[in-house]
């Protein structure tokens, strides 16, 4: 839910600040947050993928 939340706020940023004028940056931190969030869920992804040896 985190995940989808942060990608959604990522886009909009991305798209408010290509679409207004002077607010570049906006699309910076769309741009930073999403490869954040991608980063998170890889990172969490793989820890769960992990499997505990049968004993």
């Amino acid at each position: 839910m985190t995940f989808l939340l942060l990608l959604l706020v990522a886009v909009v940023l991305g798209i408010i600040g290509t679409t207004a004028d002077d607010l570049g940056y906006l699309l910076a931190v769309g741009v930073v947050l999403f490869v954040a969030d991608v980063a998170w869920a890889v990172t969490t992804g793989s820890r769960r993928a992990r499997r505990r040896p049968v004993r």
